[in-house]
């Protein structure tokens, strides 16, 4: 495609829309911005987590899987670096959907931050307190659910105090977590790759196949979108290095180059450990296999001690790795709760919730009531799941992924709406504000409308609930969280539109488009 040349511009200056919210502006630089990237995704957690249940679904095409869900965060990543340069608004999804769309989309693009990060807060709190007791040896309070939660409780204010002490605390509290996680990672993936190949591996490993790179002998397509939905979980968290935004050295560009950043070193890590943990331990469903569910919840555990063996240096190298897992969730507890806050801040800023959640500390300059709101409202959910069920907790970290293609799918379209108008000015605008989000906002969207069907099966994950009303439809506990949690927000919205409604009349967020004569 030809188009017209055009003269070079240079990016406008945040523009009155983007209003000053009190927070420590030039706090923060690409490094510090790229590490709480990495951090939010909790790499090792993630990790853990999630291989046996990508494993387990697609086998050896799990290699593939990791590199198919990172095309679309990388996509959408690049949607979230135009948005940002345009608007650094630490409101981010919720922000840039109000300006594109309206009021109404934006406050449920900000509600979808919301409600995924307290749900996904619970499960961290969880691993915490788990963690915390294997680490010290006392596996029996390791699977005391009161005591568990206790330590989950405690971890919650912790992390919620460090992040209302201060963004550069935080951040280097992050550069101490990540340098202990990235290095236990790539220490089990080449231990277990050396055994591999110099034969001392157990007999059920193999050599890396470049078949396991081949998508076509992936099953089905369900088995497709399960599996890459699962690792679409993996990778999220980046977005926090946008919506630290205003306290960045240069804020309308270093926040968006972080968070592209942040997605391909996050893409290295996870095939390279995915893959030599696949070739060292295979796909079996028994023993070390990495599809037993036995050690689904925590695959990278029970692959350490075979990795490492039973000597001296192994004992030290396991308990690197719950110490990895657990600083994983520490790091991932803490940069959850920093876009929360932010995020509840901008909508106070712009009058889309109560005002208070926009007061900021005189002397740290960080969200007070937004971040302590983040840490009770991630406390009581917790507590209430562990008070039903296990099970419940397990499947509602499922349905977290639904909130993930919501909200992130939402501002790849959001980016191609609000720059439709200089789409045509350059092939550089065309693909970067135009091709690129929107193609990841459409594979996102059908993520999200396909998981629906897969979720809502009645004997998908570990819950199920029949409504008692006509039809008495049973459906998936994952799809009753998810789906309820998006349905809640919308209730909310609609209550708070009748107790304040100039934000929805777009009074103090109006919509806008990309100015062709000055948008960069």
């Amino acid at each position: 495609m030809n188009l017209p040349p055009v003269p070079p511009v240079a990016p406008p200056a945040p523009g009155p829309e983007v209003k000053d919210k009190g927070l420590k502006g030039g706090a923060l630089g690409l490094f510090s911005s790229t590490v709480i990237g990495l951090a939010s995704t909790a790499p090792a957690y993630s990790l853990a987590a999630t291989l046996g249940v990508i494993v387990t679904v697609v086998g050896y095409q799990s290699p593939i899987v990791i590199v198919l869900a990172f095309v679309p965060m990388f996509l959408i990543a690049y949607g979230y670096k135009e948005l940002n340069r345009a608007h650094p608004d630490c409101g981010t999804a919720f922000a840039w959907a109000s300006r594109a769309f309206g009021p109404r989309t934006g406050w449920l693009g900000g509600w979808g931050i919301v409600a995924a990060d307290i749900i996904v807060m619970a499960n961290l709190a969880q691993i915490a307190g788990s963690y915390g007791f294997q680490l010290v040896g006392a596996q029996g309070l390791a699977e005391n659910t009161f005591w568990v939660t206790v330590v989950g409780i405690t971890w919650i204010a912790v992390m919620t105090l460090i992040c209302y002490i201060g963004i550069e605390v935080s951040a280097n509290f992050q550069k101490l977590l990540l340098t202990v996680e990235v290095v236990v990672l790539l220490l089990l993936a080449v231990t277990a790759l050396v055994k591999v190949y110099g034969g001392t591996a157990p007999s059920v490993s193999s050599e890396v196949s470049w078949s396991w790179f081949d998508p076509a002998r992936i099953a089905s397509v369900d088995a497709l979108t399960t599996s890459v939905l699962a690792g679409v979980f993996i990778y999220w968290g980046w977005d926090t290095a946008v919506s630290v935004n205003e306290e960045t050295v240069d804020r309308d560009r270093t926040p968006g180059r972080a968070a592209v950043i942040s997605t391909v070193i996050l893409l290295l890590v996870y095939l390279m450990v995915t893959t030599f943990a696949l070739a060292f331990a295979g796909t079996g469903d028994t023993g070390i296999g990495l599809a037993n569910p036995a050690h689904a919840d925590d695959v990278l555990s029970s692959l350490g001690a075979e990795v490492f063996g039973s000597g001296a240096w192994g004992g030290i190298a396991t308990r690197l790795l719950i110490l990895m897992v657990l600083t994983s969730a520490a790091a991932s507890t803490q940069t959850t709760i920093l876009p929360t806050a932010r995020t509840t801040l901008s909508m106070a800023v712009h009058q889309a919730v109560p005002d208070r959640f926009a007061r900021i500390h005189p002397r740290f300059l960080t969200p007070t009531w937004s971040t302590i709101g983040m840490g009770l409202a991630s406390i009581a959910f917790y507590v209430l799941l562990t008070r039903v069920s296990k099970n419940v907790l397990a499947d509602s970290i499922g349905s977290v992924g639904l909130m993930i293609a919501f909200y992130y799918g939402l501002t790849g379209f959001a980016c191609v709406w609000y720059h439709r108008r200089v789409l045509r000015r350059s092939p550089r605008d065309l693909w970067t504000k135009g091709i690129m989000p929107g193609l990841g906002g459409v594979l996102l969207f059908y993520f999200f409308v396909d998981a629906c069907v897969v979720y809502s099966a009645a004997d998908y994950g570990s819950t199920s609930w029949t409504f008692p009303f006509p039809p008495h439809w049973r459906l998936g506990g994952v799809f009753v969280t998810g789906i309820g949690a998006l349905l809640l927000g919308a209730l909310l919205m609609l209550v708070y539109r009748r107790i304040r409604p100039g934000f929805f009349r777009g009074e103090t967020l109006p919509v806008s488009a990309a100015d062709p004569d000055t948008s960069g």
